[in-house]
């Protein structure tokens, strides 16, 4: 069974660096697009970062620039490099993966992870 393990949220103070890490754990054979998504208490669920199998990535105009999407597909794992933390990132931050495994092409969620920045 297929499962993205999450790990690196925590606290942090505001101008601070966090690392999230999200990696597949179970037979894949292959992965296309991942990314990273956030919710907010009361708000919806928003796209943070994405990344292709090739590499192109897309980020959310608020974190632009700040916040950095990488993935090591020998390790089928992404990461989500988080500097100048501000309050407002502040969420339940969640992995997404589009994969190939023995049940053929799925998208999976990861469990969550709590960032919070602390001003």
């Amino acid at each position: 069974q297929v499962q993205l393990v999450e790990s690196g949220g925590g606290l942090v103070q505001a101008g601070g660096s966090l690392r999230l890490s999200c990696a597949a754990s179970a037979s894949i054979f292959s992965i296309d697009r991942m990314g990273w998504y956030r919710q907010a208490p009361g708000k919806q669920r928003e796209l943070v970062a994405l990344i292709t199998s090739g590499g192109s990535t897309n980020y959310a105009g608020s974190v632009k620039g700040r916040f950095t999407i990488s993935r090591d597909n020998a390790k089928n794992t992404v990461y989500l490099q988080m500097n100048s933390l501000k309050p407002e990132d502040t969420a339940v931050y969640y992995c997404n993966a589009e994969l190939l495994a023995t049940t053929g092409w799925k998208n999976y969620w990861g469990q969550g992870t709590q960032v919070t920045v602390s001003s």
